[in-house]
């Protein structure tokens, strides 16, 4: 809006400086109008995101393949189990899937739409023997008359059941052969909401800017600007101004035609009009975007190559918050739901986690555990270790001396 009304406001300027406004032709450019935004579905933040954008997709494929590289740990009765058909089936979730690519499509829908699905195929009598992860835009939710939820997959216009999910239907969570994790979405019951929804706009804004550079560039870094007829009695005919546009763009536009001379033939004037990089700050804008998707994804802005603060001090803190404040708690979602929905098929007693003291990036939480521990004389040995974790020792119950 502002550059629009700065256009012609100059526009203005120009024809009273000139004196007989009447006998004056202005051809102009004046096509900026009011800002479009990306549609909000799966496809167009995808695209738009994901595929478009290279701070989204940085945020993206970052988080989720920092959870798919945690190994996941099968216990029973609280003691982690090596050979279990539960741990066989998350490694190997199904023929075409290992468990890392699993968790990072699943972590990657959820980034994308605030919704993931994971449907269970099994017998009737076993349990799972495989996972799928289902594309978030082909799952389709609705109530019937009954007010029962139902789930339906899409494939080329047709739509198949999908199984049930548990409390609906006099099902248990556990008995569902459908998981649907989601994010909080304020404006809706049943389907969750992504960050980058949150980040469309920035995103947009991002996409523009390097849109824009990418024009001028082509245009031979030419900013816009107005061409001033002198002396039009009666102003120029439409045909005219077709053919001063028309020779125009032939001799001129394009990155082919940049640092030729403009020639004017008659009782013509080329007037620049447009902001100048400079004025609009394109430079501090972009940044300023790019901080903005990262913070949706709670993402530090180092890491998405934002400058100003990447310092190895800097870098080793943001890593741990990184973790602390973003991955681990999706990652205790995930399995949060996997051992409501999927660990009970396989036992009461069965649980799925993992071992955090097997994540490089939280060695320093472990190292101010370690330090306030070993540093407290009221703790046994075997308290110390309790409280990192391990097994207790023989010997190890009397307070050190």
């Amino acid at each position: 809006m502002y550059w629009t009304q700065n256009v012609k406001e100059k526009a203005r300027k120009l024809l009273r400086q000139e004196g007989n406004t009447a006998r004056m032709g202005v051809l102009a450019y004046d096509t900026l109008e009011a800002p479009h935004w990306t549609t909000p579905t799966y496809q167009g933040l995808a695209r738009e995101g994901f595929c478009g954008n290279v701070i989204a997709y940085r945020c993206i494929s970052l988080i989720s393949r920092c959870i798919s590289s945690v190994a996941l740990v099968v216990r029973e009765r609280g003691e982690p189990i090596e050979t279990h058909p539960l741990r066989q089936l998350l490694e190997t979730p199904n023929s075409r899937q290992s468990r890392a690519p699993f968790m990072e499509m699943l972590t990657s829908h959820l980034l994308l739409s605030g919704n993931g699905y994971i449907e269970a195929l099994s017998n009737d009598v076993n349990p799972p023997t495989e996972l799928i992860t289902l594309r978030p835009d082909r799952v389709h939710i609705s109530m019937t008359a009954a007010h029962e939820v139902t789930y339906t997959y899409e494939i080329n216009g047709k739509h198949f059941p999908l199984p049930a999910i548990g409390g609906e239907r006099g099902i248990t969570k556990a008995e569902a052969g459908l998981l649907h994790v989601r994010f909080f979405n304020p404006l809706d019951d049943w389907y969750g909401m992504s960050p980058l929804e949150a980040a469309a706009r920035s995103i947009d804004q991002h996409n523009a800017v390097s849109g824009h550079n990418l024009a001028l560039l082509q245009n031979g870094g030419r900013p816009s600007g107005c061409l001033i007829v002198k002396n039009a009695q009666g102003g120029l005919t439409e045909d005219q101004r077709n053919t001063l546009r028309a020779q125009a763009r032939e001799h001129y536009a394009g990155s082919s035609h940049a640092g030729k001379i403009l020639v004017l033939e008659g009782d013509f004037e080329w007037k620049e009009m447009g902001l100048s990089l400079k004025d609009m700050d394109f430079i501090s804008g972009k940044k300023l975007s790019a901080r903005e998707i990262a913070q949706a994804f709670g993402v530090p802005p180092m890491f998405v190559g934002v400058p100003g603060d990447a310092t190895f001090s800097n870098y080793k803190e943001a890593r741990f918050h990184l973790w602390e404040d973003t991955i681990l708690p999706i990652l205790d979602l995930i399995i949060a739901e996997l051992n409501g929905w999927l660990a009970p098929k396989f036992g009461e007693e069965v649980s799925i986690t993992y071992n955090p003291d097997t994540i490089p990036a939280l060695a320093a939480r472990r190292e101010a555990i370690w330090a306030r521990v070993s540093q407290a004389p009221f703790l046994t040995r075997n308290e110390q270790r309790a409280a990192l974790g391990y097994p207790p020792v023989s010997g190890g119950d009397t307070l050190l001396p």
